[in-house]
C-alpha cells in the first residue's frame, strides 16, 4: 500500500500544474492539500529512497506553478485594479490618460570612412578650381575690355589720320590741277570793245572741253535769276582741240559797243541802257578737263559773269554778278 502511494505521488509530480492545479491562485510552492497528505503519509512508512523522490518531485511541481501562476497574478491585479477605479476616483470617470510615447533614442552618427573624406576633398578641390577659374575668366574678360577700348582708340586714331592724310592729298591735288579763272581785256586795236579771257592759273595742263555764254538784261544783280541756267544750251563744240598750259590764256566771248543795239530791239531799251536804268550783263560757262588724269574721268567747271557799263564816248566791260555766277569746281 505504500508503495502504491509513493508511486501516485510520484506520477502526481510529473504532471504539469494546470492539470492538477487549475483554479489555485499564486501561493506557496506546494498545495495545501497534497502537501500535508503526501508529507505524513510517505514519510513514516517510505523509506529514504522514496522520500528523496517525493520531495524532488514536489520542488519541480512548485517551481512549475509558481511559474505559470504570475501571469494569473497579474490578471488578477489589473481586475482588482479595474474594479476599485470608482473608489480610487472619488466615485466618478477617471479623466482619461495621455498615451505616453516611447521614442527610440537617435542613431549614432556614421562613421566618417576614407570613401568620404576623399569624396569630401575632392569637392573642395573642384570648388577651389571653380572659383579660380571664374576669377580667372572674370580678369580675361575685362583684359579683353580694355583691349576693345584701345583698339577702338587706335582705329579712330588711325581713321583720323586716314581722313587728315586724304584731305592733305586732295590738297595737294587741287593745287596741282589747273585752274581756269576768267578776266577782262580790251582791244588795242578796236576802241571800246573787249575780250572775255580764260587763263589756266594752276601747275598742270587743262584740255578745254567746251564754252557756253549768255546775255541778259535787267535792272541791277538782284533781278538776274538765282543761278544760272545753261542747261538747255549746249556747249560750244572747238573746231581743235584747245589745251592751255600753266599761264597761258585764251579768249572766249568778244563784246564791242556796237553790239548793244543789237541787244537793245527797242529805242525805249536802249535809252534805258544809256541812262543806266538797265544793265547789260554776259555771263557764261568754261568746261575743261585734268590732262594728267584719266580721260572723261572728272569734269571741272568755270562760271562767269560780266556787267556792260555804258558811256557817253567810252564804254567798259566789268567783272560783276552774284556768287552764284562766279564760281568754280
Amino acid at each position: 500500500m505504500l508503495r502504491r502511494c509513493a508511486v501516485l505521488l510520484a506520477l502526481l509530480a510529473l504532471v504539469p500544474a494546470p492539470v492538477w492545479a487549475t483554479g489555485q491562485a499564486a501561493g506557496p510552492a506546494t498545495s495545501p492539500a497534497a502537501g500535508p497528505t503526501a508529507g505524513p503519509t510517505a514519510g513514516p512508512a517510505a523509506g529514504p529512497a522514496a522520500r528523496q523522490a517525493i520531495g524532488g518531485a514536489a520542488n519541480k511541481s512548485a517551481t512549475t506553478a509558481a511559474l505559470q501562476a504570475k501571469p494569473a497574478a497579474a490578471n488578477d491585479a489589473s481586475q482588482a485594479g479595474a474594479g476599485n477605479s470608482d473608489t480610487d476616483c472619488g466615485g466618478g470617470p477617471c479623466p482619461t490618460q495621455q498615451p505616453i510615447v516611447v521614442t527610440s533614442p537617435a542613431p549614432p552618427p556614421a562613421p566618417w570612412t576614407w570613401h568620404d573624406r576623399v569624396l569630401w576633398g575632392a569637392l573642395l578641390v573642384l570648388a577651389v578650381l571653380g572659383y579660380s577659374g571664374i576669377m580667372l575668366a572674370l580678369r580675361t574678360l575685362k583684359r579683353i575690355e580694355r583691349h576693345v577700348e584701345v583698339g577702338a582708340a587706335t582705329a579712330q586714331a588711325a581713321l583720323d589720320a586716314s581722313d587728315a592724310a586724304l584731305a592733305q592729298c586732295q590738297a595737294i591735288h587741287e593745287a596741282q590741277r589747273p585752274w581756269i579763272l576768267i578776266s577782262i581785256e580790251s582791244f588795242l586795236t578796236m576802241e571800246n570793245s573787249f575780250k572775255v579771257m580764260a587763263t589756266n592759273k594752276g601747275n598742270t595742263p587743262a584740255r578745254i572741253v567746251g564754252t557756253v555764254d549768255l546775255v541778259g538784261v535787267a535792272p541791277d544783280e538782284t533781278h538776274l535769276p538765282e543761278t544760272p541756267v545753261f542747261e538747255d544750251e549746249k556747249p560750244g563744240a572747238l573746231l581743235e582741240p584747245v589745251i592751255l598750259l600753266p599761264g597761258e590764256s585764251l579768249g572766249i566771248r568778244r563784246f564791242s559797243r556796237s553790239e548793244v543795239k543789237q541787244i537793245c530791239k527797242t529805242r525805249e531799251e536802249l535809252e534805258r541802257i544809256e541812262l543806266w536804268e538797265d544793265k547789260i550783263f554776259i555771263f557764261g560757262r568754261v568746261s575743261y578737263r585734268d590732262m594728267l588724269e584719266v580721260p572723261d574721268k572728272k569734269l571741272y567747271l568755270t562760271d562767269w559773269c560780266c556787267r556792260y557799263i555804258h558811256g557817253e564816248k567810252d564804254s567798259a566791260l566789268v567783272v560783276s554778278g552774284p556768287p552764284q555766277y562766279n564760281k568754280h569746281t
